[in-house]
């Protein structure tokens, strides 16, 4: 928690620095931004361009500031952010939390019912027990009754109150804090309730223990019922705290706020007033300059001058207005500002109003601080502890809420507006003077265009200048006039001044009042202020008063704790009364033992009776026989009585242990009522709560009250100031007036002056706006094409996700086929289990079939043994056991057969479970795909919609474009022609009257024709329009969501339409032809786009196909699945039916036949022994009197062995009785069954006539389907009829145009006309057969046709008065319109040539429309396809919904009805253990029927023994009575141990019920969080469309908007303004920002302050926190002090424990320490070993460089072997001669050998030279130095001192040594080190080089101009005069091998590294 809570307020104190900084520097850019405005004020600027870019600096400052302000916003939402993450975070946390608990409670229950259900189990144990003592009673011993706890410990089930996560975040941490508390002070307790437990104890001991308990439970209820009252009153409390301080905190704010916003409005007032005044000195002042310049420029004559004057005066007119307009807006201000003024004082009463709300509030709080004193002045004593930390958090909270420091700010914030006024003032002043010079530019523009006006019309100039000058003279007097008007005016200006003046006095004194209320409203501050700190200290004392009852909360919690200390205390109860049951259980095992033990001392007595009565029998005729019989009666006599007194003493016992019993049973009665009383208190506290909810809802409805009053008053305060706001108004209008009434004469023409004036500024002003808007337009379209482009380019991106979700759920089903795999693999293995199931039920019913047949023949065989003679007796018994036992073995194989059974089914189920989950899982998979598919056909469908709609628009704007384009050319053409003609008809005008008669005829004509090719233009426009209408109508019959749709669009292209329209009458005729190639151009384009568009709907289509029928075959498998469903559940019933009724009537005969037999056999039984005791007595009265008198003892014995034989019998009735009673039960349920099965028979049957009928409905919907797309066919084929027609009607149109082109006017009327009139009433004729439909469109056309007309006898009329006119106007332009003539032939050649481009132009257009609508007809067939194929798809996916649906419904069936089945095996096994317990029974009955054959057996002996008067077989047939006794002790024992056990079957059976119950529950909610799933589904799905909707809609708009703006455009094209109006227009704009720009200030401000209250409050809540941790901090103290003890006990165990480990731990360390050093170690060769391998990697960069040089040397070696082959070294052969003669004469022949080896002389040749002594050494000589001339000089290995000293060797012995001792190394030993290595200096004569080996070189130069061989350590040296050789064949390097053997070298080699020193020389020697 401390963690959590400390997390919480680390990232509150991160956000809040982060808002203080964001604060800090905003208000620093505030002030900077003032401090540059104020600068700003101080330049004054003369020119327009210097103020355009002062005020274009100003503008890019504010809009900087602006962007930081944004970015500043910005920053503060993503802290918000952050915050409300962190939040969300911790209600997750605590939602988590809350998941635990609710677990944790989850699990205690479930505890709590296995402890019931144990303990139901035990006393039922305890029952049995009783049972079996009372049955045992009756026989040989008495087993003592075991105790058991009857205590039952009512559990009160917390009921889980977190149905919904709905509780506040305070309310979880509170309920938080509450668990730690009462676990901590559980724990307190607990130790408590032992000390109670010992207490107790021993008051049990003294026998006062009820008292005690009785006066604890008082205590406990009283403490509980304080707890509660404490918990209610502490809850209040904190609750109306919070409230005051909310409340107050609030008042403050407004107070601070309202003041200065007061503040700040009386300045602006001022300040504007003062400006206003200025304003209108300065324009007298500019009237008066005007005025002077009009008298000085009077003094010129001239006209021109006469007109300065006038524009001057205009000018000046222009100032006036403008003048007005600022007063104007300056009174707009005044009113504002008395608004303002009105709505500060309804905030003074309104604050006023919550100061008396806050009075009441008080005098409410110190009643119920009265209360809370008079309820805890018992609890005072614990307040003077926490009083302490209270004066600190008083402290905190006063230096915290200090106002000085709030007042302080507000008048900083005074004295920055107080600035702000007068950088405003100042910059109006600048903003008038700019626009007075803008004025005058804008005079001086006019006078320049006047003065070119006036050049072209001096002409007529100079005529009325003699008229004008007699105006001259008038004017003169006029300008007399006017300067004593201006003198006049002078003074109304002085005086105008005067009343300013005063004006000012009074607002001066306004302000001073407004000062005194500012010092009333500051009294007013200091007065609440004091409240406040009276306030804060009655809040102070609630606190203490808070702290009192959370300490009454802690003691509730303490007498929880004691509350959970008596349950612990009852369950040890229960615990100690089960331990007793144990210890009586164990004692009657013990008993037990003692009886058995008993039992075999009797046998031993009997044993010894038997030995002792033979020797009686034998000493019969002794008389002292019969005395020992006496004393050995005895000795049984005085052992029954001692047993006797035994089993009295167990009785004893076990009366004792009942009394216990009785004494705990009382115990947990007490409890119980005490947990009822709890309950009670419980409820009282909970009423209680309650009314306090009440009465503080009725306090909320009081407040609620007056917040409405207030507003009333507020509403009345408002309405006084709109009547003040008038009154100003009124004064303003007053003073306009007075000055007006000041103007005299002057005021007539100004008037008119100002108001031509007026109407052209509202016209410059409405063209400004114009323009504005039209930029404003020209924005958004720019900003809507953007975003167009932006949502493209999102919509590819989705296609591009869609694609990828495809390719996941492609995936998705290739792991459910899989799936599908392994569950057909499952289910085959299932079906093999359940053949095997199947086999061993045949092996069953097989097994019961022998059984039955076994039992016949025991029957038969008890019959035999009925029927045959004593003497077979004993063989027929053996038989009967054997039999027995062959049975016994067939039942332990029956019941491992079961069990198997029972073990195959279980795995079946789980199997089926199994297959249950997984089929569930495969459709929820299915569902998520189908669930996608469905999302991407509708994302395709939506983009393939909106691109088809798109397409249209463009089609029929540009159709629209080339009808009209087409109209306009014709118009134009046949304009051209009519001129043409008129000055045609002017020509023949002047030859003929007749002639020119006609000529306006043709002209009529030629205007009406272009009138008809107009309206044909139009009606062919309305016709396609109204084909639209019906399409969408039939559109309709099929769609009715698209009819909204279709409706929009028509609208737009109408609008689209008219703006074309109105763009087409305005633009040019090349710019038109240049359009319209443009257009054939896109066209073309958009054919091919249109093409591939079609190509992917056909792809498309044909994937959705493939889709459907996918799906169809899902549909498909899913009805299979069903029926097979169907199939295995009609199966199963059959099969439990069948099998129930079976088991259940071959049960009941079987036990019925042998209960029959049974009763048979006593009854007989019965008869002989009634008999035979006849026979007795009768035989009785006829013997001697001693002897009868020992023969009637012995027979009223087995008279009373008979009585308790019958009782017995009795007894068995009673079971018979009990078993045909259950009989019967089991008949009445499977009835039950059976009906129940019927009845599921018939739900499956409604069931299956639902699913018929929805087949059959599909069914219908596929033929309603089919008929639907044949009538689309049909509907399709008509349109394409009717397109048709359209085209003939076309091809008929432009066939007359061409005729009217030849033919004569007139003649071409009449055709058309005829024509037309032919066409349009044949066109119907041939349509009428078509449709209904085209009917009503026709006749819609021919209304049209009759208005059309009408307009044309309009027209012509208007024609004929044009004609007229014409005729009059062309006989005055006669002479003007000859020389056009040539111009006009020229211009009509042009003409035709245009017209036949134009021509074939039209000719591509229609070809092209054409093709456009075969493709549009292509798309909506196919878009009609694709809609079909959706609605399909739909209709399949709403019936596969519907068949899951069945299936779900038909697995319930399914499992219910196993569940039935798994009932009825219960069932079944509950008759097989009353069939076992039968089959006990009978064996009983057999054993009784036993006994009595044997007593009939043994009274028939008895009988015959009389008969022949012996007595001696009497005690024989006593001790069988014995035996027969034991055996039926025994019998009843093991019935009583199969009665336990089944029981216990039953009782796990009510388990397993549960289990199947809870699973059901789970299954109910599982369905329910479905269903709400799929209706969020749903809903969001919804929201999706309605979102889709909105978004068209707006599209709609926008367009709309589109057409609009455009429409303006052009509208405001012509108006194009100067560059002074922009930059006025931009300084209003500047001010209107200014403007936002301090509103901005001023709301960041309110931030500020309301920012820094949410910091008092957090400061506050965080008071509150700490205040709570305290208390968790002297809690766990107590918590601690009371573990310490126990801890202390436990450290001193540990400590020796510890001592212990801590031996351990020093020879642990011991061997770290060694570990360590190993690993250090290791971790230093590691180091080595990557340092060594760096080296290794860089030594072998080296040697690969030094192969390369070795490849360069090799190259150069290869070269100079094949300069110096076939030559012989002078030094060598020097050697070898010096060597000859040095060598002894022996040995010198191997050295010529040698030689000749080097020579290369072959050894046959040498041989035969050696051979020849004398001859063939000169000759060698010869010819050695002969051919040595030639040879060249080679350095030569110096010899070692070695080869002179030994002469007696060889020269080749010598030679081998010469190499070895070379070839060791001279060196020191190599370092592996790179640094170590020195270069040679270049090997001279003598000195030895060394050559690189294979592994590593280093480079000395490589810059090829000196190399310098470089020595390794690693390398031999070798003489610097071997040149190399590379031979292919021995391994190693190149530079390694011997040079070939042609060169003569005895230098040394280096050796290969493969090869050894020695195997060298010896090849060399070979050689």
């Amino acid at each position: 928690m401390a963690s959590w809570l400390g997390g919480l307020g680390s990232g509150l104190g991160q956000s809040l620095g982060q808002v203080g900084g964001s604060l800090s520097s905003l208000t620093g850019q505030i002030s900077s931004f003032t401090k540059d405005i104020l600068l700003e004020g101080a330049e004054e600027v003369g020119d327009a361009a210097t103020e355009l870019h002062v005020s274009n600096s100003r503008l890019r400052e504010v809009e900087s500031i602006n962007a930081a302000q944004k970015f500043e916003n910005e920053r503060l939402k993503k802290v918000c952010s952050d915050l409300e993450e962190k939040h969300e975070a911790a209600e997750l946390q605590i939602k988590q939390l809350s998941i635990e608990y609710r677990n944790q409670l989850q699990q205690k229950e479930v505890e709590i019912s296995h402890l019931k259900a144990r303990q139901n189990a035990l006393q039922e144990q305890l029952q049995k027990v009783q049972k079996a003592a009372q049955s045992a009673q009756s026989g040989a011993g008495v087993l003592p009754p075991a105790a058991t706890s009857a205590s039952y410990v009512p559990v009160v089930r917390l009921s889980s109150g977190f149905e919904g996560d709905d509780m506040d975040f305070g309310d979880i941490i509170w309920s938080q804090q509450e668990i730690n508390r009462l676990s901590n002070e559980v724990s307190r307790l607990e130790s408590e309730v032992d000390h109670w437990k010992q207490i107790a104890l021993s008051s049990k001991a003294q026998g006062t223990y009820d008292a005690e308990q009785s006066e604890i439970c008082k205590l406990q209820n009283i403490v509980k019922e304080l707890k509660q009252n404490l918990s209610q009153e502490i809850d209040e409390h904190q609750h109306e705290l919070s409230v005051l301080q909310d409340a107050h905190r609030q008042k403050l704010v407004e107070i601070s706020r309202r003041h200065r916003e007061e503040l700040s409005e009386y300045e602006e007032r001022i300040e504007e007033l003062e400006n206003q005044l200025q304003q209108v000195t300065w324009n007298m002042g500019v009237d008066k300059t005007y005025k002077v310049e009009d008298g000085v420029n009077a003094d010129a004559m001239d006209d021109s001058k006469i007109s300065e004057q006038k524009k001057n005066a205009q000018s000046l007119e222009g100032g006036k207005v403008e003048e007005l307009q600022v007063v104007k807006d300056l009174e707009d201000e005044i009113r504002k500002l008395n608004h303002k003024l009105s709505s500060a004082k309804e905030e003074n009463k309104i604050l006023l109003k919550e100061q008396e709300l806050a009075k009441v509030e008080k005098i409410q709080i110190t009643q119920e601080y009265e209360n809370l004193k008079s309820d805890f002045s018992m609890l005072q004593s614990s307040l003077a502890e926490q009083d302490a930390l209270l004066k600190e958090q008083e402290k905190k909270l006063q230096s915290k809420t200090s106002l000085p420091e709030d007042v302080a700010r507000l008048q900083q914030a005074l004295l920055e507006a107080e600035n702000e006024i007068a950088r405003l003032s100042s910059l109006n002043q600048e903003g008038l003077e700019k626009e007075l010079a803008s004025a005058q530019r804008k005079n001086e523009n006019i006078l320049s265009a006047y003065t070119e006006d006036q050049n072209s019309e001096l002409s007529q100039l100079r005529q009325d200048l003699e008229r004008k000058q007699h105006e001259l003279n008038e004017s003169i007097t006029e300008r007399e006039t006017l300067i004593a008007e201006l003198e006049e005016l002078d003074k109304q200006n002085q005086e105008a001044t005067q009343h300013m003046i005063t004006l000012k006095e009074q607002l001066s004194k306004q302000h001073t009042e407004t000062d005194s209320i500012i010092k009333q409203l500051k009294c007013d501050i200091d007065f609440e202020r004091k409240k406040v700190s009276e306030l804060e200290i009655q809040k102070m004392e609630t606190i203490k008063e808070l702290d009192s009852q959370k300490e009454k909360l802690s003691h509730c919690s303490y007498a929880l704790n004691d509350l959970h200390i008596s349950k612990q205390q009852l369950q040890d109860n229960i615990k100690d009364l089960q331990e007793q049951l144990r210890d009586a259980q164990d004692c009657n095992l013990h008993n037990k033992k003692e009886i058995g033990e008993l039992q075999q001392r009797l046998k031993e007595r009997e044993e010894e009776l038997s030995v002792s009565l033979r020797k009686l029998t034998e000493k019969s005729n002794q008389e002292s026989n019969y005395t020992c019989q006496d004393l050995i009666l005895k000795e049984r006599e005085v052992e029954i009585v001692r047993l006797q007194n035994d089993i009295s003493e167990n009785k004893q016992l076990n009366e004792d242990l009942e009394k216990s019993l009785s004494d705990l049973r009382i115990e947990n009665g007490k409890l119980i009522a005490a947990t009822e009383e709890l309950k009670q208190e419980l409820s009282d506290a909970i009423s209680e709560k309650n009314k306090v909810y009440l009465e503080k809802d009725t306090i909320v409805e009081a407040l609620k009250m007056e917040k409405r009053q207030l507003e009333s008053e507020l509403n009345q305060m408002e309405k006084r100031l709109l009547e003040q706001a008038h009154k100003y108004k009124q004064t303003i209008e007053e003073l306009s007036n007075a000055r007006s009434m000041d103007t005299t004469a002057l005021q007539l023409e100004h008037e008119r002056l100002v108001k031509l004036n007026q109407e052209k500024d509202f016209e410059i002003a409405e063209l400004k706006r114009s323009i504005e808007q039209v930029e404003t337009d020209h924005q958004e379209t720019k900003e809507m094409l953007t975003t167009s482009l932006g949502g493209q380019k999102q919509l590819t991106e989705l296609i591009k996700e869609k694609e990828v979700f495809i390719e996941k759920f492609k995936n998705q089903a290739f792991q459910v086929k899989q799936e599908l795999e392994e569950c057909m693999k499952v289910s085959k293995k299932q079906d093999v289990l359940k053949q095997n199931l199947e086999e061993k039920d045949r092996s069953l019913a097989v097994m019961k079939e022998e059984n039955n047949h076994l039992k016949e023949e025991i029957e038969r065989l008890k019959d035999q043994q009925t029927r045959s003679t004593p003497v077979v007796e004993p063989k027929t018994l053996d038989i009967i056991i054997e039999l027995e036992s062959e049975v016994t073995q067939l039942k332990v194989i029956k019941n491992n057969l079961e069990e198997e059974i029972e073990v195959h089914k279980k795995t079946i189920e789980d199997q089926n479970q199994i297959t249950v989950q997984l089929q569930q899982s495969l459709q929820e998979q299915r569902k998520e795909i189908d669930e996608s598919k469905f999302q991407c056909e509708q994302m395709n469908v939506t983009h393939e919609r909106l691109s088809l709609e798109k397409d249209e628009e463009i089609k029929n704007l540009q159709k629209t474009i080339e009808q009209i384009k087409t109209q306009l050319h014709k118009e134009r053409q046949i304009i051209q022609t009519d001129s043409s003609d008129l000055f045609q008809e002017t020509k023949v005008q002047t030859l003929n009257g007749e002639n020119g008669n006609e000529k306006h005829d043709l002209s009529k004509a030629e205007i009406e024709r272009l009138v008809e090719g107009i309206k044909e233009r139009e009606m062919e426009i309305k016709l396609l329009n109204e084909k639209n209408v019906s399409l969408s109508q039939q559109i309709d019959q099929l769609s009715k969501d698209e009819v909204g749709k279709l409706t929009r669009i028509i609208q737009e292209k109408d609008l689209e339409i008219q703006a074309l329209n109105a763009r087409v009458s305005s633009a040019s005729y090349r710019q038109d032809v240049l359009c319209l190639q443009q257009q054939l151009q896109a066209y073309v384009m958009e054919r091919e786009q249109v093409l591939a568009v079609l190509s992917e709907k056909t792809r498309e289509n044909s994937q959705l196909k493939t889709e459907y029928r996918n799906i169809m075959d899902m549909v498909a498998a899913k009805e299979a699945a069903l029926v097979r469903l169907q199939e295995e559940n009609q199966k199963l019933s059959n099969r439990s039916e069948n099998s129930s009724q079976d088991m259940s009537r071959e049960t009941i005969q079987n036990l019925s036949r042998i209960i029959r037999e049974k009763d048979i056999e006593i009854d007989a039984l019965s008869q002989k022994c009634q008999t035979l005791l006849t026979v007795l007595q009768t035989s009785s009265t006829g013997t001697d009197n001693g002897s009868g008198g020992v023969n009637s003892n012995q027979f009223e014995e087995l008279l009373q062995e008979r009585d308790k034989l019958k009782q017995q019998v009795k007894k068995m009735d009673e079971w018979k009785q009990q078993v045909i009673t259950t009989v019967q039960n089991m008949q009445h349920e499977s009835a039950h069954l059976q009906e129940e099965l019927h009845r599921l028979q018939a739900q499956i049957s409604v069931e299956s006539d639902s699913n018929s009928k929805l087949q059959v409905d599909y069914n219908g919907l596929i033929q309603s389907y089919e008929q639907n797309e044949k009538k689309l066919k049909s509907f399709s084929q008509e349109l394409a009829q009717v397109q048709h027609s359209i085209g003939q009607l076309h091809n008929t149109k432009d066939l007359l145009l061409s005729k009217l082109d030849l033919v004569t006017p007139s003649v071409a009327m009449a055709s058309t006309v005829s024509q037309l009139s032919g066409i349009q009433y044949s066109a119907p004729d041939v349509l009428s057969d078509e449709s209904k439909l085209l009917q009503k469109e026709l006749e819609q056309l021919k209304k049209k046709l009759q208005e059309k007309d009408s307009t044309i006898k309009t027209l012509q009329e208007n024609n004929q008065r044009l004609s007229d006119s014409v005729a009059t106007a062309s006989e005055i332009e006669r002479k003007s319109q000859e020389g056009t003539e040539s111009e006009m032939r020229q211009i009509r050649e042009k003409h035709d040539v245009l017209q036949k481009s134009l021509r074939e132009k039209d000719i591509l257009i229609k070809s092209k429309s054409d093709q456009l609508l075969s493709v549009s007809e292509n798309l909506s067939n196919k878009e009609n396809e694709n809609e079909l194929l959706k609605q399909a798809v739909t209709n399949l996916k709403e019936r596969n919904l519907i068949l899951e649906m069945d299936i779900r419904k038909l697995k319930e069936e399914n499992e219910k009805i196993v569940a039935r089945c798994r009932e009825k095996e219960t069932e079944f096994r509950a008759l097989q253990e009353t069939n076992m317990q039968f089959s006990m029974m009978l064996k009983e009955k057999e054993f009784e029927s036993h006994s009595m054959t044997e007593k009939a057996l043994a009274f028939e002996k008895l009988l015959k023994e009389k008969e022949q008067g012996k007595t001696g077989e009497l005690n024989q047939l006593l001790n069988e009575v014995k035996s027969m006794q034991e055996k039926a002790v025994t019998f009843q024992q093991e019935r009583d141990q199969v009665m336990v056990a089944l029981k216990q079957k039953q009782m796990e059976s009510s388990a397993l019920q549960s289990e199947i119950q809870h699973l059901r529950e789970k299954e109910q909610r599982l369905n329910q969080e479905l269903e709400r799933l799929r209706n969020h589904l749903l809903e969001m799905e919804d929201s999706y469309t309605r979102e889709a909707l909105a978004a068209e809609d707006r599209e709609v708009k926008l367009r709309k908007k589109v057409l609009i703006l455009e429409e303006k455009l052009v509208s405001s094209s012509t108006a194009v303004e100067n560059a002074s109006h922009q930059a006025s227009l931009q300084v209003e704009s500047l001010q209107e920002q200014l403007n936002l720009v301090s509103k901005q200030r001023d709301e960041t401000v309110l931030q500020l302050t309301v920012s820094q209250d949410q910091v008092k409050q957090y400061a506050l809540s965080l008071a509150n926190l700490q205040m709570v941790l305290e208390q968790f901090q002297q809690e766990e103290k107590a918590m601690y002090s009371a573990e310490l003890e126990k801890h202390q006990k436990q450290s001193t165990e540990w400590r020796k424990k510890a001592e212990s480990l801590e031996q351990k731990v020093v020879s642990l360390q011991e061997s770290l320490g060694e570990a360590n050093a190993a690993l250090d170690a290791a971790s230093r060769l590691t180091e080595q070993l990557d340092i060594k391998e760096e080296q290794i990697e860089e030594l072998k960069k080296e040697g690969e460089i030094r192969r390369e040089m070795l490849e360069d040397v090799q190259n150069k070696l290869m070269n100079l072997m094949n300069s110096t082959e076939g030559k012989v070294d002078k030094l060598l052969m020097r050697n070898l001669f010096v060597g000859h003669f040095h060598t002894p004469k022996n040995k010198r022949p191997e050295v010529l050998r040698l030689m000749g080896s080097i020579l290369g002389i072959k050894k046959e040749e040498l041989d035969q030279l050696l051979s020849e002594d004398q001859r063939g050494v000169t000759g060698w000589v010869t010819g050695w130095l002969g051919g040595g001339a030639g040879s060249k000089s080679v350095p030569s290995t110096p010899l070692r001192p070695t080869h002179q000293n030994t002469f007696n060797s060889s020269f080749s012995e010598l030679f081998v040594k010469f190499l070895e001792t070379e070839s060791c190394p001279s060196l020191p030993p190599p370092k592996l080190s790179v640094h170590d290595m020195k270069t040679l200096g270049a090997a001279g004569t003598g000195k030895t080089s060394s050559t690189p080996s294979n592994s590593q070189t280093q480079d000395s130069a490589v810059s090829g101009m000196s190399r310098r061989p470089a020595t390794n350590p690693f390398l031999a040296p070798r003489s610097a005069a071997v040149p190399l050789v590379t031979p292919a064949s021995s391994s190693g390097h190149l530079l390694m091998k011997p040079i070939s053997d042609a060169l003569p070298t005895f230098t040394p080699l280096p050796v290969s590294p493969d090869a050894s020193a020695g195997a060298v020389l010896k090849d060399l020697l070979k050689q």
